[in-house]
């Protein structure tokens, strides 16, 4: 069989990478191991949006269909240090509706495979697997483990932090294993969040409450790994009210909602995100801390990227042509690496205990919240990506 775009994964990123896809006239095999799952609660696992890629899921006509009774804006968010520093980042002072949006991963994963079953352009192979992958001069040739074979003149890996493109097309991978894990939980609150979003570095890691619907919030507690063991070994009652504590009671009295899961961290940075006739989007280019929220931020701009080149290609164009790659590879350059690195050097920098470590970075937050120009700068990047 053969096609324009082969795509390896069909998460978040890849999924959007192909919808994007949908306006022009490339033919696309996209590869995954089975669809998403609707949960009958709330999805454990909780995103925060973007402006910028709300706009780029509005393009592609999947935040409209939504059920935006279970979003919620962000209008305000505070930043707690271990020693009394403080800063405070507001909407209303960069004259934005909001800092970002808060969705279930499953609601938005579930509308773009909606929108994939509606692409005239688009064949989805799903549940399989590649098996092996043969790259040569003028298309890369995947085998699946159904004994299918396809060719493609660009191979997408949008496969995640493990990424099989990745290992089987030889780019070399750089990782940081955090001696952490991230343990997430959702919570019903007693008091009115009011569109808050909090974070607070302690001693005991890295806390942040994501405000979501219905005046329920989401929680990311980021730990090192024999203390997040123990938090997860706790009963229900007991790690609810740790969660409590951890955030000062700030929405009151909470209830759990979905249960607790947990995953290890690490930083991965990547030789290059292209290769011959190779792409890297999403999770399989870059891995960073949860403390930023940037993680599938960045992967939908690398879709947005690489789908506009392609998009622009002239209908006798080849979409894995070297330049094409490279174009992309230089503008998705510089904010992953901004984002892994500085992401990379706050977790660093807090998991010092000197007494001078201590002191600079409270004073540091504190001296940001006074200085609205650096603050409002700040603030307009996280939400748009651009200074």
């Amino acid at each position: 069989m053969k096609f324009d775009v082969i795509i390896v994964g069909a998460g978040l990123a890849g999924a959007s990478l192909a919808v994007a896809l949908s306006r022009g006239r490339l033919r696309i095999a996209l590869i995954d191991g089975g669809p998403p799952i609707r949960t009958s609660g709330w999805d454990s696992r909780i995103y925060a949006y973007s402006p910028a890629n709300v706009a780029f899921l509005q393009t592609l006509g999947v935040w409209e269909r939504l059920d935006l009774s279970r979003t919620c804006a962000i209008h305000d968010m505070e930043v707690f240090g271990d020693r009394g520093g403080a800063l405070r980042f507001s909407a209303g002072d960069c004259g934005v509706d909001a800092l970002a949006w808060i969705a279930e991963s499953s609601l938005v994963h579930l509308e773009l495979w909606e929108s994939l079953k509606r692409q005239h352009n688009v064949q989805l192979f799903a549940p399989t697997v590649p098996a092996s992958l043969e790259v040569r001069e003028d298309v890369a040739e995947v085998e699946l483990d159904t004994g299918l074979r396809m060719t493609g003149r660009l191979l997408v890996g949008a496969d995640g932090r493990n990424s099989w493109v990745r290992a089987r097309a030889g780019i070399d991978a750089r990782e940081v294993v955090y001696d952490e894990l991230a343990i997430v939980a959702n919570f019903a609150c007693s008091r009115p969040h009011g569109n808050r979003a909090l974070q607070w570095f302690c001693d005991d890691g890295i806390v942040a409450w994501l405000p979501m619907a219905g005046n329920n919030m989401s929680m990311v507690w980021s730990a090192k790994k024999q203390r997040a063991e123990e938090i997860m070994a706790t009963d229900d009652d007991t790690f609810t009210r740790m969660v409590a504590e951890a955030g000062e009671k700030a929405f009151g009295e909470l209830s759990l909602i979905t249960p607790r899961a947990r995953f290890p961290l690490k930083f991965m940075r990547v030789s290059s995100v292209v290769s011959k006739r190779v792409a890297l989007v999403g999770d399989a280019a870059h891995a960073i801390h949860p403390l930023s929220g940037h993680g599938i931020n960045l992967g939908f701009q690398d879709a947005k990227v690489l789908s506009q080149k392609l998009l622009d290609l002239p209908e006798w164009g080849d979409p894995g042509d070297e330049r094409i790659l490279r174009a992309y590879a230089r503008e998705r350059a510089e904010e992953p690496c901004l984002v892994q690195y500085v992401t990379h050097g706050i977790n660093r920098l807090f998991n010092i205990r000197h007494p001078l470590a201590v002191a600079a970075r409270n004073f540091g937050l504190n001296l940001t919240d006074r200085l609205p120009v650096v603050r409002n700068a700040l603030t307009r990047y996280a939400v748009s990506g651009k200074f």
